[in-house]
């Protein structure tokens, strides 16, 4: 569905309309249009052919345009209409981070450089599609204008000297941007390419709805712009641990804490993100009392004077075998599943029609009910589906609070079931649960079905209360909800490392170590969806395998091999230190860090025995040492306070443990 941005962001002032004639007289546009069928020529002077760069999302359609463009040290900006001054910023720092030193920016009515100002040899164009000169020098360096414009998609094509850059909308110019930021493949170069590109689901995001300690401001404020790198436009604002969302729903946030609060709603909208304000009342609301009605739109209300435009009311998590006055059971009798489901229905339609409607710019509401995780129907359900206002949003968290996976079949099961699309609410990376006590969940966001964009309004993610170390699944979540036809986890999570690393290979290649020793994603039983350290896994029962042939000679290469992995892990710790330049990220995964150094050290001395033992010695002072070193890691917990809840750290548990404590006997 379309969708349309609900904040005012801040623009830069509105340009004139111009021909494309015009700005083709600018002298630094003219491309020679592309011939029909054939390859576009080279740019001369471009630098060598080479293959398509990694942009994630993974766009729809994005072909080579030839070779690389030179980037000089001096670029034109060329701004038309529609470009509003966060997306212009992207693109300098892209043009900035390929060399240039000198932008000249200019609107697309000024006709030729200033006086002292060299003209220079490459120009980027960006604005609205619908802008006839932004779509007539789209065409002209090879792009194509989609005969459909979806909601903020965009297309971008580079080459002889010039790059464009035509959004279908605000939001578009500002992910052609990022891609932009992408495409840059050296000092002074740039990917030549033509991409045309729109997202799959229009809600693509978080939702903070985890127990225990809520994020920081700060690390709320480095959420927001992150999402807006990885072309999320979705932040759910829920902590259950904040009072004035749940214990104390109906009472006003003090001064500060709304200053806050309109601070995040600036960043989301400087990042091109929604921000949705959720409140809990279900632990105390009476449904039947006009004056909590009334208190829930006052608090709404409080929210909307600071900018914001979504809004969210969650009955997770509550029971509806009792009521919390006596006035509910006068009204709607004894409580239950379908007396339930029409008094919520009362209240969301109360909120939607009084107080969503009467706002401009107010986005649908959005809810997450009572029963959220499986596609049985019920009295409850069929209530809502039945009564409740169409436009309301309904999350659903697939078929189990945890599921294992999820599939088109279930999605649209959940969909019939609720008589609407339903918006996913995925628990994952989160760690507020028993099963994921001590660890961090780092693997690839993984097991749902490419085509949900079929059955599925959208995806947010719950995250981890270590927000930083999130940012890994949720790079993941976005790139699928964006292209779920083209997603590949593995590819994903190389490139949210690289992210993370800068595009310094030695920190991905240590944090894509790292990941891999945190891989192991539980369910709310007994059964995992994702291993645990599958890469060191495998690379274990090679060298096992190896080294139970007998053959001095496998063995002897076996302890190369793993040697040299070996190192990898050792030295993770202090790589990442060095390479990783979040300092959040490194504070919250310190203690993680500080066992895998240790652990790195027991597997260095682990092989040391081994390699004794090879050469006629016991082994046993490295066995000892090893495991000295394996107690240390693993008596190393949680930071107290962060993290619900508490324990010692996971590191490869079951996997690399389990090979140092057997090693002496192999």
């Amino acid at each position: 569905m379309p969708r349309s941005h609900p904040y005012r962001l801040p623009r830069v002032p509105r340009l004139p309309l111009l021909g494309a004639a015009v700005l083709l007289s600018l002298g630094t546009l003219s491309v020679p249009a592309q011939a029909a069928g054939g390859p576009p020529p080279a740019a001369p002077g471009a630098g060598p052919s080479a293959a398509l760069p990694v942009v994630t999302p993974t766009p729809r359609h994005i072909t080579s345009a030839g070779r690389d463009l030179r980037v000089p040290e001096r670029v034109r900006l060329v701004l038309g209409d529609g470009v509003d001054a966060p997306s212009t910023e992207v693109i300098e720092r892209a043009l900035a981070s390929a060399g240039a030193r000198h932008i000249d920016t200019a609107a697309a009515g000024d006709t030729a450089p200033g006086p002292r100002a060299p003209e220079a040899k490459l120009t980027v164009v960006a604005g609205s599609i619908t802008d006839r000169a932004v779509a007539g020098a789209l065409r002209s360096a090879g792009g194509t204008v989609p005969a459909t414009l979806v909601a903020e998609g965009y297309s971008l094509a580079s080459r002889d000297g010039t790059v464009v850059l035509a959004g279908n909308d605000g939001d578009g110019v500002y992910y052609a941007a990022q891609t932009l930021r992408q495409l840059v493949t050296g000092k002074h170069t740039l990917a030549a390419v033509s991409v045309t590109d729109h997202p799959a689901m229009p809600l693509r995001g978080s939702i903070e709805g985890f127990y225990g300690a809520p994020w920081s401001h700060a690390d709320r404020l480095d959420q927001l712009a992150f999402y807006g790198d990885i072309k999320a436009n979705t932040y759910i604002y829920t902590p259950k641990d904040d009072p004035y969302l749940r214990e104390e729903w109906r009472a006003p946030y003090p001064a500060d804490r709304l200053a806050d609060l309109r601070e995040l709603i600036q960043q989301a909208a400087d990042h091109h993100v929604g921000f949705t304000y959720a409140l809990s009342p279900g632990l105390s609301v009476c449904y039947s009392d006009p004056g909590d009605v009334n208190a829930l739109k006052t608090k709404l209300g409080a929210l909307y004077d600071q900018g914001a435009r979504s809004f969210y009311v969650a009955l997770d998590d509550i029971s509806y075998t009792r009521w919390n006055c006596d006035a509910d059971r006068d009204t709607y009798g004894a409580p239950g599943r379908g007396s339930a489901g029409q008094a919520q229905s009362d209240l969301l339609n109360a909120v939607q029609h009084d107080f969503v409607d009467t706002h401009p710019d107010a986005q649908p509401l959005q809810f997450v009910p009572t029963e959220y995780s499986d596609t049985a129907d019920s009295a409850y359900k069929s209530v809502l589906r039945e009564q409740l206002d169409p436009k309301v949003v309904v999350q659903w968290t697939g078929t189990d609070v945890v599921p294992p996976s999820i599939s088109v079949a279930d999605a649209r099961a959940a969909s019939t079931v609720w008589g609407r699309k339903v918006f996913l609410w995925d628990n994952y990376p989160v760690n507020d649960y028993g099963q994921t006590t001590g660890r961090l969940l780092m693997a690839p966001y993984d097991k749902r079905e490419a085509g949900l964009h079929e059955a599925l309004s959208g995806i947010v993610l719950n995250p981890m209360n270590q927000a930083a170390a999130s940012k890994v699944a949720l790079f993941g979540g976005a790139s699928f909800a964006w292209n779920d036809e083209d997603y590949d986890p593995d590819r994903t999570w190389r490139a949210a490392a690289g992210y993370l690393a800068g595009g310094d290979p030695a920190t991905t290649r240590a944090l894509l170590a790292f990941f891999d020793t945190q891989h192991l994603a539980p369910t709310f039983g007994d059964t995992n969806w994702q291993p645990q350290a599958p890469g060191l896994a495998a690379r274990l029962a090679d060298f096992t395998e190896a080294w139970d042939s007998g053959s001095r000679p496998r063995r002897q290469a076996a302890l190369r091999t793993l040697d040299a992995y070996a190192d990898v892990l050792a030295g993770a710790p202090g790589q990442i230190r060095a390479g990783v330049r979040d300092p959040a990220f490194l504070a919250q995964t310190k203690p993680w860090l500080d066992a895998l150094d240790l652990w790195g050290q027991s597997l260095d001395a682990t092989l040391d025995g081994l390699r004794a033992q090879l050469h006629s010695g016991s082994g046993q002072a490295d066995f000892t040492r090893a495991a000295g070193l394996a107690r240390q890691a693993a008596a190393i917990t949680t930071i107290p306070g962060t993290t619900r809840p508490q324990g010692t750290v996971k590191v490869a548990d079951g996997v690399l443990d389990t090979f140092i404590a057997q090693a002496p006997a192999m």
